[in-house]
């Protein structure tokens, strides 16, 4: 027999995470760096005064306000009953339509189709829909390319949500 001594394997060696957290540092450092000079106009132009305020920091004289030339066709108020008949959850809805003046005889028209569509659409959401913080913003986007579809999009331009309640 040999009497073969075994040398005890040395573990190998871990790579130092020193260079990935410095670089973690310096990168966040440079974010910080470049936000902070262009949120501050040190960079990308920063001579222009913040509306309302002059270059020394005095309130600059408001500009005259005006109105965009827009009508407002107001939609009936809505009562959508949500999920089952017994748990009894409703949800009241009312919404104005933003249209140019020339196209409010046209949309008058079709209200009935605008309201048949919205009133589709809300009863087949379903009540996690409506719970989402973020809700309100993804509907309107729906709704507003549902009434489009019908419309045209120069005759609608917008949707205005005036009471949205669920209970």
């Amino acid at each position: 027999m040999t009497d073969v001594t075994a040398e005890p394997e040395e573990a190998p060696k871990k790579a130092s995470k020193l260079p990935l957290i410095l670089g973690l540092v310096v990168a966040l450092a440079g974010g910080g760096g470049a936000f902070f000079a262009i949120y501050s106009g040190m960079i990308l132009g920063g001579d222009a005064p913040v509306a309302g305020e002059e270059a020394h920091g005095e309130a600059a004289p408001a500009e005259d306000f005006k109105a965009p030339d827009m009508a407002y066709l107001a939609l009936q108020p809505m009562v959508i009953s949500m999920g089952r008949i017994a748990d009894n959850r409703h949800l009241r809805f009312t919404a104005s339509l933003e249209i140019p003046p020339d196209k409010l005889p046209e949309v008058e028209k079709i209200q009935p189709r605008i309201v048949d569509v919205l009133n589709s659409y809300m009863r087949a959401l379903r009540i996690d829909d409506l719970e989402d913080p973020a809700a309100l913003v993804r509907l309107r986007a729906q709704m507003l390319r549902r009434i489009q579809a019908i419309t045209g999009p120069e005759a609608v331009r917008d949707l205005l949500i005036t009471e949205f309640v669920l209970n």
